[in-house]
C-alpha cells in the first residue's frame, strides 16, 4: 500500500523480526483486530450508498491503546514508514534531507510495502543514508507498527487504507502523520476521530500542503482580531490541466507480478477484493471506489487552510456539481464545484479542475474588509462604505519559508517531541472529510448532505 502500495518481505536478520515477535507481534495483532472491528462498525453506520443517514460515530466504544513511547531530547525519533510506492519514498527521502542538513534529528529504521520492489528500493535508500543503519522491510504492515523500538509511523498508503493505518498505530501508541485525505471516507474519520479522542496522548498530523504557510495564520489572526468584521464568505481552487489525462503519469511496471513480489489481496484490503487491475493498483485516483478523485487527492490542500484560518466551525450543508468534460475515461470527475456552509454562518466556495488550470482568487470577504491571500502575503482591503469610519488598507508581509512540505513534516517532528498539538489535527482533519465525503455524494447523486457536529452525523437532505 502507498501511493501504489503496504511493504516488502522481512529478511531474518532484520531487527523487526525480534522486535515484533512473541508478547510484541501478539498486541499488535489484537490492536489489528480492534482496528478491523471498528472500521467495519464504521462502515455499518454509513457507506457511500444513497440513504438519508450517511454517516455517524461507531457504536462500538473506541478502545484505549499503549501508552506513547516518549522521545528523550538528545535521542532520534525513530520513524517506520509505510507504503513507499510514490509519496512514501518521497517522505523517506525528504526526512533524511531535513536530517542531513542537522535540521531535526530522526532515523528511518523500517518501511512497509505490499509491492517487494517499492520496499526494497525505500529500504535501500534509508540505509545508503544513514550509514548502513538496520533497516527493516515489511510485506505486512502490523509487524512495522508492533515493533517496540518505533516512535512514529508516516503513512503513506491510499486512501482506502489511511483510517485502519492509523487506528493500528495509535492503538500500538505510535503518533502518526497520516498522507491526505485523512481517510477515503466520512465513516472512516469518525471512526479514527473516536480512536483519536479516546487516545488524546497520541500524536496525528495530516499531511496537506500549504497548511504551514505564514499568510493563513495572518489572516486567521486578523480575523480573531476583527479587522475584516464578519467573515460571511470565502473562495479557493486547485486547478491544473492535462493533455493525457490527470494520474495517467503514474507507470505500469511490467514486472509486478501479484503472488510473486507484489500482494495485491492485501493491497485490496478493506475494500475486498477484485480481479488483478494494474491501472487500478497505478491509477486508483481515477476510480470511484478507491478514491474521492479531485476532492480528496487535490482541494485538501487548499481547503485545509482555508478553513483554518476563517475558524467557522464544523460544515454543516454540502452540495457539489460537475461532470466528466474532457477525460471522459476517469471515472472519478474532472470538473467540480463545491459550496460549503458552516455552522458559525459563513460560506465557503471551492473549483477543481484537471482540465483548465485558470482557478480562483483566494480570498475571503468579510462584512467591514476582504482578504486576499493570492500570492504569499495577506492583503486587507476595505469594502467601500467602511472605508470613511477608519477601515484602512494593510498588507501583512509574510516569511519566505522555502518548501512548506518540509516545514510541514518537521512541525509533526517538532510535535512527537513536545507533544504539541498540530495544526492540521485529526479534528481538523475530521471537518475537512465532511466536505470531501458530502461533496463526493452530492456530485454523484445529485443531492444536498448536513452534518450535525451535536451528533457527529450526517443524512441527505
Amino acid at each position: 500500500m502507498s501511493e501504489h502500495t503496504d511493504a516488502s518481505p522481512a529478511n531474518s536478520n532484520d531487527p523487526g523480526r525480534t522486535a515484533s515477535s512473541g508478547a510484541t507481534r501478539g498486541a499488535s495483532r489484537r490492536a489489528f483486530l480492534a482496528a478491523t472491528a471498528l472500521g467495519a462498525a464504521a462502515i455499518a453506520t454509513g457507506s457511500r450508498a444513497n440513504a438519508d443517514v450517511v454517516a455517524a460515530p461507531p457504536k462500538t466504544p473506541a478502545p484505549k491503546g499503549k501508552p506513547v513511547r516518549r522521545v528523550a531530547d538528545d535521542a532520534p525519533i525513530r520513524l517506520g514508514v509505510i507504503g513507499t510506492g510514490g509519496m512514501g519514498t518521497g517522505h523517506c527521502q525528504a526526512i533524511l534531507s531535513l536530517v542531513g542538513q542537522g535540521r531535526e534529528k530522526a532515523e528511518i529504521v523500517a518501511v512497509a510495502d505490499v509491492n517487494d520492489k517499492n520496499a526494497a528500493r525505500a529500504r535501500d535508500i534509508c540505509r545508503r543514508a544513514q550509514g548502513d543503519l538496520d533497516v527493516g522491510a515489511y510485506r505486512d504492515c502490523a509487524d512495522l507498527i508492533g515493533r517496540e523500538d518505533i516512535d512514529a509511523v508516516i503513512i503513506a498508503t491510499p486512501e482506502h487504507w489511511h483510517a485502519r493505518n492509523a487506528i493500528d498505530a495509535i492503538l500500538a501508541g505510535k503518533d502518526v502523520y497520516v498522507e491526505k485525505p485523512m481517510t477515503l471516507d466520512l465513516p472512516d474519520a469518525l471512526a479514527l476521530w473516536q480512536v483519536a479522542q479516546a487516545n488524546p496522548d497520541v500524536i496525528l498530523q495530516v499531511g496537506t500542503q500549504m497548511t504551514q504557510l505564514p499568510k493563513y495564520a495572518a489572516a486567521r489572526r486578523l480575523i480573531k482580531e476583527g479587522a475584516i468584521g464578519k467573515p460571511v464568505w470565502s473562495q479557493t481552487s486547485y486547478c491544473r490541466n492535462s493533455k493525457q489525462g490527470e494520474w495517467l503519469y503514474y507507470g505500469i511496471d511490467p514486472e509486478w507480478k501479484p503472488g510473486v513480489n507484489l500482494d495485491w489481496n492485501r493491497w485490496c484490503g478493506p475494500l475486498g477484493e477484485q480481479p488483478w487491475d494494474p491501472e487500478v493498483y497505478a491509477r486508483w485516483r481515477r476510480y470511484r471506489k478507491w478514491s474521492t478523485g479531485i476532492i480528496g487527492d487535490l482541494l485538501v490542500h487548499v481547503l485545509t487552510p482555508l478553513m483554518y484560518a476563517v475558524d467557522a466551525g464544523w460544515p454543516t450543508r454540502v452540495t457539489a456539481s460537475g461532470g466528466h468534460y474532457v477525460d471522459k475515461k476517469m471515472e472519478n470527475h474532472d470538473q467540480i464545484n463545491i459550496t460549503i456552509e458552516f455552522e458559525n454562518d459563513h460560506t465557503m466556495i471551492v473549483a477543481g479542475s484537471t482540465c483548465n488550470e485558470v482557478g480562483l482568487e483566494t480570498l475571503i470577504r468579510g462584512h467591514r474588509a476582504n482578504l486576499y491571500l493570492g500570492g504569499r502575503h495577506c492583503q486587507l482591503r476595505p469594502e467601500r462604505i467602511y472605508v470613511d469610519e477608519g477601515v484602512e488598507e494593510m498588507r501583512v508581509e509574510c516569511e519566505d519559508i522555502g518548501n512548506d512540505q518540509d516545514v510541514h513534516r518537521l512541525a509533526f517532528l517538532r510535535s512527537v517531541r513536545t507533544r504539541e498539538r498540530p495544526m492540521s489535527d485529526v479534528e481538523q482533519g475530521a471537518k475537512v472529510m465532511v466536505v470531501v465525503d458530502l461533496a463526493s455524494r452530492s456530485i454523484w447523486d445529485g443531492g444536498a448532505y448536513a452534518f450535525d457536529p451535536a451528533t457527529m452525523t450526517a443524512r441527505r437532505l
